[in-house]
C-alpha cells in the first residue's frame, strides 16, 4: 500500500508445488498505472526493501477491484481459487 502505483491490495497464501504455499498479492492500481512485468518486479523490490526479503509476494495479480462485504471489508477467501 505504500507504493504510489498501488491504490488497494490484499495478500493471501496461494498453493505452490515447490514451496507448499507462497505469498500472493492482489493489487488494484492507482490511476495512471498499468499492469506489466516491470511493475511486478518494481513492487516486489519495494516490499523487499521496506519489509523483509523473505516476505515479498512471489505472485502479483492485478485486479480492477477487490471483493468486499457491504461494510467494506476485503473478502480474501474469494481471492483464492
Amino acid at each position: 500500500m505504500a507504493h504510489d502505483a498501488v491504490a488497494e491490495c490484499a495478500v493471501i497464501g496461494a498453493p505452490n508445488e515447490a514451496r507448499g504455499e507462497i505469498v500472493e498479492a492482489h493489487v488494484v492500481l492507482s490511476p495512471g498505472h498499468s499492469p506489466s512485468d516491470a511493475l511486478v518486479t518494481l513492487l516486489q523490490d519495494h516490499v523487499k526493501a521496506s519489509i523483509a526479503p523473505f516476505k515479498y509476494p512471489r505472485s502479483v495479480v492485478f485486479a480492477k477491484e477487490l471483493p468486499k462485504t457491504e461494510t467494506g471489508k476485503i473478502q480474501r477467501f474469494r481471492l483464492k481459487g
